[in-house]
Parts: structure tokens; sequence; C-alpha cells
């Protein structure tokens, strides 16, 4: 046998029981714990079964010996020469997104205060994307985080701990920015350009840090959009979400939303 091929798979093996180990011992409850709209009304508007399955939808996270794989290990190389730029330090913000992560992009302050209605509608669908949509795959697959298989920190270290037990395929960070830039690029239909690109750089963001490889964050892509078609067909995201229009239509004619553009 190849003893790059054995090593590849030795390495996979211990780091899988580890985290195995480490999600039965440390997280199982929660996991197993109802987290939906019916526990947490003002963090979803779907329930479990809602969704569609990430397990169904996604093909396997790529072998350590395969073609794929390599393009991951091509991709962490890259994002960990971009650390020390800033590109890199913008990972390190996007570790910890929350509703002004697309201020800019959107033209205007997202917050609490200075769109209301918004900042309900995104902050209330966050974890339909970030839990629901990832959450079957995550417990099935438990894939290794890059940072974990290479041994090596992350850009944000502190953050590493509580993630570790948490599988890496698909991205969950990544499942909520571009959910929340699908919807905010249909509310503000002139600025979608600048509100799709902000949200396709979360996802490369967390390649950037080293906490998920790319196939873990196209894979968080897609069942993010998945969940976005099913947010559209609940009547209490959709109520929100027409008022969320009406509050932005409001603001464009006060002249409060700058139009942005992209180079």
């Amino acid at each position: 046998m190849d003893l790059t091929i054995y090593n590849y798979n030795m390495k996979k093996l211990v780091l899988s029981l580890l985290l195995l180990a480490g999600f039965s011992c440390g997280i199982y409850a929660q996991v197993s714990t109802e987290r939906d709209h019916r526990t947490n009304p003002d963090r979803y508007y779907l329930n479990y079964e809602d969704v569609a399955s990430s397990l169904k939808l996604l093909p396997p996270p790529p072998e350590v010996t395969s073609i794929q794989f390599l393009w991951d290990d091509a991709q962490y190389k890259k994002g960990k020469m971009m650390r020390s730029t800033a590109r890199g330090e913008q990972a390190v913000r996007d570790a910890s997104p929350g509703a002004d992560s697309f201020s800019s992009a959107f033209g205007c302050e997202i917050s609490q205060e200075n769109t209301p209605e918004i900042y309900k509608l995104i902050s209330t669908m966050r974890e339909d994307a970030g839990d629901l949509s990832t959450r079957e795959a995550k417990n099935y697959y438990m894939r290794p985080r890059p940072y974990m298989f290479y041994s090596e920190d992350t850009s944000v270290p502190g953050a590493q701990r509580g993630l570790s037990t948490n599988g890496s395929y698909p991205s969950g960070h990544t499942a909520i920015g571009w959910a929340t830039a699908l919807v905010l690029a249909e509310i503000n239909v002139e600025n979608q350009d600048a509100i799709l690109i902000r949200g396709y750089e979360m996802g490369q963001s967390r390649v950037i840090s080293g906490f998920h490889f790319q196939s873990d964050v196209d894979a968080g892509r897609l069942v993010s959009a998945a969940v976005v078609a099913r947010l559209h067909a609940n009547d209490e995201f959709n109520a929100q979400l027409k008022k969320a229009k009406k509050e932005f239509e409001k603001l464009k004619k006060a002249g409060k939303i700058q139009k942005v553009t992209v180079e």
C-alpha cells in the first residue's frame, strides 16, 4: 500500500474517532434537543422536519485520497497565505457575523434601532439557515475541520475549541451568510451585486481563517439556498418579509439608502 495514502487514512480515522468521542460525551444531549420554531420562536421560522434533507441533497465530503480533496487542500493553503492581509483581517471579523455584516453592501446601517423589521427578519431566519439546513449532514459525516486535520491553528484560535465537536461539512457560517444575502438582495434589488458578493465573501472567509474546507463552504451555499426557498413557503416569514420591504421603501424614499457600486 502507498505509504502516503495509508497515513492519510490513519489520520482521518484517528480524527474521526476523536471527533465522535467529543460529540458523544460533550454535545449529544444538545444535538438531540429539539431546536426549531416550536421551542425557539424568536430564532427560527421553521421546524426541523420542514427543511430539505442536507444528507440526501449533498454528496459525501471528499475523501482525502480524491482529486476533489486536492482542491480543498490547495484552497486551504491559499487561504492561509492570505491571513496576514486585509482580506485575512476581514475573515477574522466574519468569524462573528451579525446583521451589521451586510450594512455596507446594503447601503445603510442594519440594526435593531435603524431597521427593526429588516433586522427581525434576518435575525429570526439565521438558524433556519445555519442550523436546520446543515444539521443532518453535519451530524452524519462529522467531518474534522481543517485545523484539526492539519494540526494548525486558525486565525481565530479562541473559537476553535467550541467548534471542535461540530462537524465541518457543510459550513453553517456560510449557510447563514448566503441565505441572508439572498433575502437582502430580494429586498434591495439595486444593490444586489454588492449584497451577494458580501454573502459569498463570508463563506470564503471560513476557508481563509481555516475553519472550513472549500467543499464545506460550497455545500453550505447549496443547502442555504434550499432553506430560503422553503422559507418563502412559510406564512410567518412572508409576513415579516413584507414588513421588511415596506420599511426599506420608506428608507429609500427618505434618501437613506446609499447606492453601492461594485468595481
